[in-house]
C-alpha cells in the first residue's frame, strides 16, 4: 500500500511540475527594494567594507528623511530610492555614484525639519557629514539638475560633451526613470495617462542617452520599461489620486508650529510679505 501511495505522489509531483514549467511567469527586474536587499547585492559584487560603510549612512539618512513620502504610485520613496542605486550598482557604478542614487531626492524631497524643499548650506553640511563631500556633491548637483520636457532635447544633443560630473549626473537621472517605471509604475499615478504621453516625447531620448554614454543594459532595460508601460492597461481602481511625490505621515504627528506657520505662509506670499516682522519672529525660534 505504501508503495501505491509513493507512485501516486509520484505521478502528482511529475503533473504539477510539467504544468508549472508549462506557465509563462513573467520576469521580474532583479533590483532590490529593501535595503537589506541592496546590502546583499554590494556584499555579493564584492564590495570592501569601507565601501559598505556610506551606502548604510546613506540609507539611515535617507530613512530620516524621507520616510513618511510616497511616490505617486503609492510606492514607498524609500523602496524608490534603494531601487534607484541598485540599478546603478547593477551597471558597475563606482560606490560613489550608488550611495549618490540612494540619497537624490534629499534636498528636493527630504524633510529636514524646516519645512522647505530645496538646498541650503544647514542641509548640505548634515548630508555631508553622513556620507562625505564628494557624494553630498553629486546629490546637490543632481537637484540641480534641469530636467523636463523642455530641456531632454537638448540634453540628448549634448551628451557627448559632458564632463564626467555631469555625466554622473545623468546616469543618476537615467537610474531613476529605469525605476520608476519597473512595474508600470507610472500608470499607477493619478495622471497615469499624462506620464505615458511623457514617455513617447520626449522621455523616450533618454534610452539614446544611455547609448551614448556606452550604457547598453541601461538602454535596453529602459527601452523595454517603457515600451511595456505604453502597453499595459491599468484598471482605474487602482491609480493613486496623487501625481507625484507625497507625504503621508502618522496621524498623531504634527508640525512645529514655527514650521507650521512658515509652510502656510509660503503659499501665500502676499499674506507673507504683510506679516513678514511678525513671520521672522515666529519662524526663528
Amino acid at each position: 500500500m505504501a508503495g501505491v501511495f509513493y507512485c501516486v505522489a509520484e505521478l502528482w509531483h511529475n503533473r504539477c511540475t510539467k504544468e508549472s514549467e508549462d506557465l509563462e511567469i513573467p520576469m521580474q527586474e532583479p533590483f532590490a527594494q529593501t535595503n537589506l536587499q541592496l546590502y546583499t547585492q554590494l556584499r555579493h559584487a564584492g564590495y570592501a567594507t569601507e565601501q559598505l560603510a556610506p551606502v548604510r549612512a546613506g540609507y539611515d539618512l535617507a530613512m530620516r528623511l524621507l520616510s513618511a513620502s510616497f511616490r505617486g504610485s503609492g510606492k514607498p520613496l524609500l523602496s524608490h530610492l534603494v531601487g534607484t542605486a541598485s540599478i546603478l550598482a547593477s551597471i558597475d557604478q563606482s560606490p560613489v555614484i550608488v550611495t549618490a542614487g540612494l540619497l537624490h531626492a534629499a534636498y528636493a524631497l527630504g524633510d529636514f525639519g524646516d519645512g522647505r524643499f530645496g538646498v541650503t548650506d544647514a542641509k548640505r553640511e548634515r548630508v555631508r557629514a553622513a556620507v562625505g563631500p564628494e557624494i553630498e556633491h553629486l546629490v546637490e548637483r543632481y537637484t540641480a539638475f534641469d530636467w523636463n520636457k523642455n530641456t531632454i532635447p537638448s540634453i540628448r544633443q549634448r551628451v557627448d560633451s559632458l564632463n564626467q560630473l555631469e555625466r554622473d549626473v545623468l546616469v543618476i537621472r537615467l537610474a531613476n526613470e529605469l525605476e520608476d517605471h519597473l512595474d508600470y509604475g507610472v500608470l499607477y499615478c493619478g495622471n497615469g495617462e499624462k506620464r505615458r504621453e511623457y514617455i513617447r516625447s520626449p522621455l523616450n531620448q533618454s534610452v539614446d542617452m544611455a547609448r551614448s554614454l556606452k550604457l547598453t543594459a541601461l538602454a535596453d532595460a529602459l527601452e523595454r520599461a517603457f515600451s511595456e508601460t505604453l502597453r499595459e492597461e491599468i484598471p482605474v481602481s487602482l491609480r493613486n489620486p496623487h501625481d507625484y511625490t507625497y507625504v503621508q505621515p502618522p496621524a498623531s504627528h504634527s508640525p512645529r508650529v514655527s514650521v507650521a506657520a512658515r509652510q502656510f505662509l509660503d503659499d501665500r506670499p502676499r499674506l507673507a510679505r504683510a506679516v513678514h516682522p511678525f513671520v521672522s519672529l515666529v519662524t526663528s525660534r
